[in-house]
């Protein structure tokens, strides 16, 4: 899906909101408050200024939290895209850090939330979805590097979506994504000694559950 697509699907989700009042044509970029306001008014004149602020954002998270660009790519976006323009059509985003901060922990929460619904599916799709990727490994090179690196992230996704799915949000935001713990905490509207607890916790269960031998995410997430 391109940019442009991407950006008329912006729009018909800019349109659930209220008619846009009679104005003047846009003049130059918008700050992120006067961009909110614009899309909780449903100004579709400001989708494209929407995709283009955020989806530098977005696409990086995603990748980062399923450790590769996945087939469900753009639905992927999409979904993030949808998710954001709800919440901000809705009042719920709080403020205190930046649109495009925040969009990259929507999108953190979409891809966490398919790796969870990836591994419930697991065991009907495990055996296609295998034969694809091993197709895909002969045609890169190193097969056995490959098959090593895909499998140890694997491997952690799995003992990610085991865990309690606050703690493992805050591990991901903070230890993949790289943001601060203030920020986390104003993104889940916690305190930051709750995000730093969360943090902590998340930590010593994931060491834990790695660490386990000859235990399987599924025997940690019951154990």
């Amino acid at each position: 899906m391109s940019p442009s697509q991407r950006v008329a699907k912006t729009e018909r989700w800019l349109r659930l909101a209220p008619p846009p009042s009679p104005g003047s044509a846009p003049q130059g970029p918008l700050d992120d408050e006067a961009l909110i306001e614009a899309v909780v008014r449903g100004d579709t004149q400001h989708a494209g200024e929407l995709h283009d602020r955020l989806i530098s954002a977005i696409e990086p998270a995603l990748y980062r939290v399923l450790g590769r660009r996945e087939r469900d790519h753009d639905d992927l976006v999409q979904a993030t895209f949808e998710q954001i323009v709800l919440t901000l059509m809705r009042g719920r985003f709080a403020g205190g850090c930046s649109l495009a901060t925040w969009a990259s922990a929507v999108a953190a929460h979409v891809a966490f939330n398919s790796l969870r619904a990836r591994r419930r599916a697991r065991r009907v799709f495990d055996p296609l979805e295998n034969a694809t990727d091993a197709a895909e490994t002969c045609m890169v090179g190193d097969a056995e590097r490959d098959v090593s690196v895909r499998d140890q992230i694997r491997a952690a996704q799995a003992h990610l979506t085991a865990m309690n799915p606050d703690r493992a949000m805050v591990l991901v935001l903070h230890d993949v994504l790289g943001h601060e713990l203030a920020e986390i905490a104003t993104m889940l509207d916690i305190s930051v000694s709750a995000a730093q607890s969360r943090l902590v916790r998340a930590r010593r269960d994931f060491l834990r559950r790695t660490r386990a031998p000859g235990r399987s995410p599924e025997r940690s997430r019951r154990g």
